[in-house]
């Protein structure tokens, strides 16, 4: 049976990516802190393995504890934060502390998975709609990006590394709360944009997104980064649409100047 350690367990992503590699037989190993919420990692199968990514030391001894994990996904980071210093505290070093302690223990996996972001790219061409690529040059726009992109780059930087990285937009699905805001936005009559009601919007089903994760670790390819979508375009007007439709609503439309939102 092949072990598998995932990070950012209890989150949105995290707790389907730890559901679906129990169902595929997986000897699965939840990465969490002491503070995470386990509400959807109950089942009984489940082997959690807490430790502090901010302490390259500490991972060391949690990983010297347990045998060797055939793979990792790393999909620990955050995505919002107050401190601005903690985007690349957390999406970057915290990731090269983990990879850092695997080499310091001779744990490295099989293959390693990271789970980055479109926003390590920034946003495509609005007007050509032409799809973002692997060996575009990266105008990250947000801080999250910018950490995102650190991250990937150290990671690329590092000699026979076997590692995947994938950059999902917009991941829609049971659990997810960023897009349930908008809903209920929807829900009590307002619709909201930021910058264009023509902004374009791609997405991802969390389910999509899993099983790609999973048909990667099966697969003899390494070193190679990948963005995932539907391969859908929608303006953020006609995405609103939908919702409205969906759950019968009128609206009063508002839309925000770009200089407005802060990160």
């Amino acid at each position: 049976m092949k072990k598998i350690l995932i990070t950012g367990a209890s989150g949105f992503i995290g707790s389907f990516l730890v559901n679906n590699a129990l169902k595929l037989g997986f000897e699965v190993y939840a990465g969490i802190r002491e503070s995470s919420n386990l509400r959807y990692l109950n089942d009984a199968g489940i082997n959690f393995f807490k430790t502090n990514l901010a302490d390259k030391k500490t991972i060391r001894q949690d990983l010297l504890a347990c045998d060797k994990f055939d793979f990792i996904i790393h999909n620990a980071g955050v995505t919002k934060t107050c401190d601005k210093k903690m985007f690349e505290e957390v999406n970057y070093k915290y990731t090269k502390n983990l990879i850092e302690a695997l080499y310091e223990t001779n744990r490295m996996p099989e293959k390693f998975i990271f789970i980055s972001s479109l926003a390590a790219y920034g946003p495509g061409n609005n007007k050509t709609l032409a799809p973002v690529k692997d060996d575009d040059v990266p105008k990250p726009v947000s801080l999250y990006g910018q950490s995102k992109l650190k991250a990937e780059q150290y990671i690329k930087s590092l000699e026979n590394f076997p590692y995947l990285i994938f950059r999902p937009t917009g991941v829609y699905g049971a659990r997810e709360k960023d897009y349930l805001v908008m809903y209920k936005s929807i829900k009590s009559g307002f619709e909201t944009y930021i910058g264009s009601k023509n902004q374009y919007l791609t997405f991802i089903y969390i389910k999509d997104l899993v099983r790609v994760i999973f048909d990667a670790l099966k697969s003899d390819i390494t070193q190679k980064g990948y963005f995932l979508s539907d391969l859908n375009n929608y303006t953020a007007y006609e995405f609103n649409k939908i919702v409205k439709t969906e759950l019968d609503k009128k609206t009063i439309s508002l839309v925000f100047p770009k200089f407005l939102i802060k990160e």
